[in-house]
């Protein structure tokens, strides 16, 4: 396809000239460290400044830290990534070997794609989600690391920083704020405080350790109430919430370079999604003419999607992971480096706004199982409407495999192993969605239930919400779509129950990159088309997979050239 040539990383030689040329202290930081060294004082400083991102890979000596959010912490830690960015770039190509090339490169990439949420958009100042991740307590509560009574410690050092880490955050929103961001910051914020009140005080419950349990009631409810002031703050700003969440053209389009390297004009970009939602479609046709002919295809997938897991999603999952790790092994479809394994279980109530994810064991722990979680329907919701909410046994074989086998857990298997710590540690978003979502179409092309239609609506129906996200992002940032346009076009296009269709259009507000899916397959596909051309074709695609996997997740584009350069000189 001609647009793949359009797929690059910004020129680091101009890069290099504009920052090195601006910064008097560059050209003494070039050889003042051999690059294994900078890399791992890289690594050290990005544990300083994102303690809890260390702690979630293993380091459990950052356990219970959370970022300076304060407006002069959000300013020294961008001041710090640029500086790193800096001094990265004043190591010379001819100082470098090719795979320390590459990694450097990979360190621009990451320190550029923070940069650019940060500086360019405001993510801080403006979206809830931007604290999400780093205020999870999942990981002292269920990831099994450490003896009950160490976790319980780290869990409340944790819940002694949440006050003051809530009054920074009311402080760098900027209001007024959109509607779906209030909307999604209730729910994570709320869903902290019920979680402090109920997971973490039923796990940690038989601590025996009397200060401990004494302090946990002193500590917590100091946590749970400055979450909830969260939630009434939040709520109050809702009379002046506006709709005023869109990036614009200019600034989507820099999204993508500036995250993923990827240089594709917007009317391209929408054409590419536009074609790859009317090949499945087309599919979808198909596939309903062999399982419910006559019918409409709405009809069709209300049929499939009815059937549901006779004992419940979360144990229909767990059943659908032992089959789908089978497959790969039997097939051959990519090597599976290890024998950890995932489990299954519900999700959170702060992880409540997306159906299903993964919470998947850093690089430093050892013998950990990974936790793939199911959302329940919202409780608010109608009694249809949270029966529909559950997915069709077909629909969730093929999240449970974009979720771990051969998904994002395998694909973890393999960074983790990665040479270089930065692939250990860091992923792009294209590589990672793109990935787990190109392995849902794989097993269906390598024979998984020997071409039944009803599966193959499963397969389809997780592709249509893919595609209808790219459109999304696409509409609701760059052309002006509503938030009620997206939400018809996930019910009318993907098929979508509307509890999820609600949560879907919402989150193409506070997730414009969720287009990553399907341009992350898209650009996989294109790479693995072109890299077993001249090697056997689909013969070599187990090989593709393992070349591909062991850069670890950087941006596709960097995978891209280093496979087709070291190709090209066998």
């Amino acid at each position: 396809m001609k647009w793949i040539s359009r797929i690059f990383i910004y020129s680091r030689a101009l890069l290099l000239v504009l920052l090195v040329a601006t910064s008097p202290s560059a050209s003494a930081v070039t050889g003042a460290l051999p690059w294994p060294d900078f890399v791992e004082r890289f690594v050290a400083g990005y544990f300083e400044q994102h303690p809890e991102f260390a702690a979630d890979a293993g380091r459990h000596e950052y356990d219970g830290r959370l970022p300076d959010w304060s407006a002069a912490g959000l300013r020294n830690t961008e001041n710090w990534l640029e500086a790193q960015r800096v001094q990265a770039l004043a190591y010379p190509d001819q100082a470098l070997t090719p795979q320390q090339r590459f990694e450097r490169d990979y360190l621009v990439a990451v320190v550029g794609k923070q940069l650019f949420w940060r500086r360019q958009v405001g993510t801080p100042y403006k979206n809830p989600l931007f604290y999400s991740r780093a205020l999870d307590p999942n990981l002292y509560v269920n990831r099994a690391y450490a003896p009950l009574p160490v976790r319980m410690q780290a869990f409340l050092n944790y819940a002694d920083n949440v006050p003051q880490a809530a009054a920074h955050i009311r402080a760098n929103l900027a209001l007024p704020l959109p509607r779906s961001f209030i909307d999604i910051g209730k729910t994570v914020f709320g869903g902290m405080a019920k979680f402090y009140q109920t997971d973490a005080k039923a796990a940690f419950a038989d601590v025996a350790d009397t200060a401990l349990q004494q302090r946990f009631g002193q500590t917590v409810p100091k946590a749970v109430q400055a979450m909830l002031d969260l939630v009434t703050w939040l709520e109050q700003q809702r009379a002046t919430a506006t709709e005023d969440f869109a990036l614009g053209a200019q600034r989507f389009a820099q999204m993508l370079k500036e995250t993923e390297g990827v240089d594709i004009p917007l009317p391209h970009l929408e054409q590419m999604g536009r074609a790859d939602l009317q090949r499945n479609l087309t599919a979808l046709r198909q596939a309903c003419g062999l399982y419910a002919p006559g019918e409409t295809t709405a009809e069709c997938v209300a049929k499939a999607e009815a059937h549901k897991p006779a004992d419940g999603a979360v144990a229909a999952a767990n059943r659908q992971l032992q089959q789908l790790k089978a497959f790969v092994a039997e097939r051959h479809l990519l090597s599976i480096p290890g024998d950890e394994d995932a489990v299954v279980a519900p999700s959170p109530a702060y992880a409540r706004w997306n159906l299903a994810y993964i919470d998947i064991p850093g690089p430093f722990e050892r013998n950990l199982p990974s936790i793939y979680y199911v959302a329940p329907p919202d409780p608010a919701w109608t009694v249809e409407e949270q029966a529909a909410y559950v997915p069709g046994e077909a629909n969730l074989l093929f999240v449970s495999a974009h979720e771990v086998w051969p998904g994002h857990f395998l694909q973890h298997l393999h960074a983790h192993r990665a040479g270089s710590p930065l692939g250990r540690l860091f992923t792009s978003y294209a590589f990672s969605e793109g990935w787990a979502h190109y392995v849902e179409e794989l097993i269906w092309e390598a024979g998984y239930s020997h071409g039944d239609p009803e599966t193959h609506i499963g397969q389809l129906l997780n592709a249509l919400l893919r595609n209808v996200r790219f459109l999304s992002a696409i509409g609701l940032h760059t052309q002006g779509m509503t938030v009620e346009q997206a939400e018809h076009m996930f019910r009318e296009h993907a098929f979508r129950d509307p509890g999820n269709a609600r949560q879907q259009a919402a989150r193409g507000t506070f997730d414009p990159a969720y287009l990553n899916y399907t341009l992350g397959k898209l650009l996989i596909r294109q790479l693995r088309d072109d890299w077993t051309a001249k090697r056997g074709g689909k013969a070599a695609w187990p090989a593709f997979h393992d070349a591909f996997l062991s850069y670890g997740a950087p941006p596709i584009a960097m995978v891209r050239k280093a496979m087709m350069e070291a190709g090209a000189k066998r």
